[in-house]
C-alpha cells in the first residue's frame, strides 16, 4: 500500500515538473535572456558586444527553417507505407491532439497533431485494425471538462467507427502512464494479442520505447510530421523563418523527454 502511495505521488510530481520544466527549452526565453543580459552590459562595451554577437547567431540558427527541417528529419522515425502494415487487433491512438479546455464545449477542437486521429481512421477503414484504443485523459495542469479520449471517441463515432469497436483509456497524463495503462486495459480484452501504436513522428521513439518497457510490443505508425521534404539547393529552405523557434522548442522538449525517461527507465 505504501509503495502504491509512493508511485501515486511521485507520478503527480513529476506530471506537475515536466509542465513546468518545459519552460527551460524555449528559444523565445533564452533570446529574451541575451537580450536582457546585453542591455545591462552597458557599463562594459567588450561584454556586451559578446553579448550581442551571441544574441545575432541566436538568432540566425534559431530562426533558420532549413537547419530545424534537418533535426526533425534525423529525429523523426520515418513514415511506414499502410501497404505494409499487416492486419492487427487494435490501434493505439495516443491523445493530445485536442483542446478540450475549449469552451463552448458543444465540440471537439483539433489541434496540430490531428493526422494521429485520421491516420488511426485510415487504418480502421482500410482494414488494419479492427479495435482503435485511445489512451489519454488530459495533459493540462487544469481540470478539464472531459477528457481527451472521449473527444476523439466522439469524432471517431461521427465518422461511422461502431461504439464496440472503440475502447478507451482516459486516466492517462503522459507516456509512461499510456503505456502503462494500455496494458492494464488490454488485461480485460485477452482476444487482443497485436498492436499498431499511432502517434507523431517525433513522440514515436518515446512512445514505443514506454510500451516494449511494460511488455508490450506494437507495430509503430507514425503521424503528424513535422518535417517537409528536404530541398538542400533551394535557397528558400534556408530563409529564415520566425516560426522556427516555435519548431525548436518543440524539438528540444521532446528530446528532452526522452532522454528523462530513458534515465528513469520507463523506455
Amino acid at each position: 500500500m505504501a509503495a502504491r502511495h509512493f508511485h501515486r505521488s511521485f507520478a503527480a510530481v513529476f506530471f506537475i515538473v515536466s509542465k513546468i520544466f518545459g519552460l527551460a527549452f524555449e528559444p523565445a526565453v533564452w533570446l529574451l535572456l541575451l537580450l536582457v543580459a546585453t542591455l545591462l552590459s552597458f557599463r562594459h562595451p567588450k561584454r556586451q558586444r559578446g553579448l550581442l554577437v551571441a544574441t545575432l547567431v541566436f538568432m540566425l540558427i534559431g530562426t533558420n527553417a532549413g537547419l530545424i527541417n534537418e533535426a526533425y528529419l534525423a529525429w523523426e522515425l520515418p513514415a511506414v507505407p499502410m501497404r505494409t502494415i499487416a492486419p492487427h487487433d487494435a490501434g493505439v491512438l495516443l491523445t493530445g491532439i485536442s483542446r478540450s479546455q475549449k469552451s463552448p464545449h458543444d465540440r471537439v477542437y483539433l489541434s496540430e497533431g490531428a493526422d494521429r486521429f485520421t491516420n488511426t481512421l485510415w487504418l480502421y477503414r482500410a482494414g488494419r485494425i479492427r479495435y482503435i484504443i485511445i489512451s489519454g485523459g488530459s495533459g493540462s495542469l487544469r481540470k478539464a471538462a472531459h477528457t481527451e479520449a472521449r473527444d476523439l471517441a466522439t469524432l471517431l463515432q461521427l465518422a461511422g467507427v461502431p461504439k464496440q469497436a472503440i475502447l478507451l483509456e482516459e486516466t492517462s497524463r503522459n507516456t509512461r502512464e499510456n503505456a502503462l495503462n494500455t496494458k492494464a486495459l488490454l488485461a480485460q480484452h485477452p482476444d487482443i494479442k497485436s498492436l499498431v501504436l499511432i502517434t507523431s513522428a517525433f513522440h514515436q521513439r518515446r512512445a514505443i520505447g514506454c510500451f516494449r518497457q511494460v511488455g508490450l510490443t506494437p507495430t509503430p505508425f507514425p503521424a503528424d510530421f513535422r518535417s517537409d521534404n528536404r530541398h538542400l539547393f533551394s535557397p528558400f529552405y534556408w530563409l529564415p523563418n520566425a516560426a522556427s523557434f516555435g519548431r525548436w522548442s518543440h524539438l528540444l522538449h521532446e528530446i528532452t523527454g526522452y532522454l528523462t525517461y530513458k534515465l528513469l527507465g520507463y523506455c
